[in-house]
Order: C-alpha cells, then sequence, then structure tokens
C-alpha cells in the first residue's frame, strides 16, 4: 500500500474544513454560538421576529423545544417571514374591521331610566354590566370588562362612555341617564 502523501493529507484536511463550515456557518451555528429566530417576545432576549446569536446549548435545549425560537438557517428565515406578512395582514384586517365597528358604537345612544328618590338621588348605581346589556339591545355584544367606567354612574345626566372595541381602538358612546316615569 501506498502512503499518503503530505499534499493529499492538506488537501483532505482542507475540504473538511470546507464541510463544517458549509454545514455549520450556513446554519447559523459557529463555534458554539448559533442565530435563532424569535417567534415570541421575550423580556431579555427581544421581540418576535428578530434574528440573535445565542449559545447553541441555550438554542437547543431551550428556546427551541418551548417554541421560543427557530434556528436561523435560510430555509426558516424564508418561511417566518412569509409566515410575518400573512400576521401583519391578518392584523391590518382586523385593525380595520375593528375601526369600523368603533365607528358604529360611536354613533349609538344610551338610554338608563333609574329610580330616583327626594332630591334626584338615584336608587343603585348604573355599571358596566347595566350598559353591556343596553348595548346588547341595541344589537352589539361588548363584553362588560371592555367598557371603560371608573365608577359606577350614580346620577341622572349625560356621560360619555369609552370602550375597549381591540387592543388600540376605543369607541365612545353617550348615556344619558334619565328619570323613570312612575305610573300611578
Amino acid at each position: 500500500m501506498r502512503k499518503a502523501s503530505a499534499r493529499n493529507d492538506h488537501c483532505y484536511q482542507e475540504s473538511k474544513e470546507y464541510l463544517f463550515n458549509s454545514i455549520f456557518c450556513n446554519s447559523g451555528i459557529v463555534g458554539g454560538i448559533m442565530k435563532v429566530i424569535l417567534t415570541k417576545d421575550h423580556e431579555t432576549l427581544g421581540n418576535a421576529g428578530d434574528i440573535i446569536k445565542v449559545k447553541d446549548g441555550y438554542a437547543r435545549n431551550y428556546l427551541i423545544p418551548r417554541s421560543l425560537g427557530l434556528a436561523a438557517t435560510k430555509s426558516n428565515t424564508k418561511i417566518y417571514e412569509e409566515s410575518k406578512k400573512q400576521k401583519s395582514a391578518k392584523k391590518n384586517r382586523e385593525q380595520v374591521l375593528s375601526e369600523k365597528l368603533a365607528t358604529e358604537i360611536s354613533k349609538v345612544s344610551l338610554t338608563a331610566s333609574v329610580q330616583v328618590g327626594e332630591d334626584e338621588k338615584v336608587f343603585g348605581a348604573i355599571t358596566s354590566q347595566d350598559i353591556s346589556n343596553l348595548l346588547t339591545e341595541k344589537g352589539f355584544t361588548v363584553d362588560k370588562r371592555d367598557i371603560i367606567l371608573e365608577d359606577p354612574i350614580k346620577a341622572l345626566g349625560i356621560y360619555n362612555i369609552a370602550i375597549k372595541v381591540a387592543k388600540d381602538v376605543e369607541a365612545e358612546v353617550k348615556l344619558w341617564v334619565i328619570k323613570e316615569e312612575v305610573s300611578s
């Protein structure tokens, strides 16, 4: 058998380095450091969609199994960018629908009839649940937690009530609190 020359060993060594670099450097793994695309917001690492560099063990053992990140390969980057575009388009559609709903709700005027005693003092109070029921009668389903009411209403008058339609969209409804007509 012939012994391999030093020149051939050198070529073999270079091909091993090339193979290593082509596999690991292109996939984002270099010297124990790995590039990761965050799929969810993380307090210390960053926001969803950010490409960060972390230790490969942290990525393999913590981020990836908990679906907090993906290895930043070319294919994963393309896939994530496409899903990000789709999420953005969906968010824009929802924003438009929320704003449309907010304008429809703002056109509504509610009237609440309450019993009053002497000196026009209201018996009980009007709460967010009462306002939610009044909106349901008008055809809008609104959760009582979405009605921004600092204190229950305990006096007659006209009030502007803020309603949270979506994360960044609010509507304002005019509420008339009037005296209930007592029939004798």
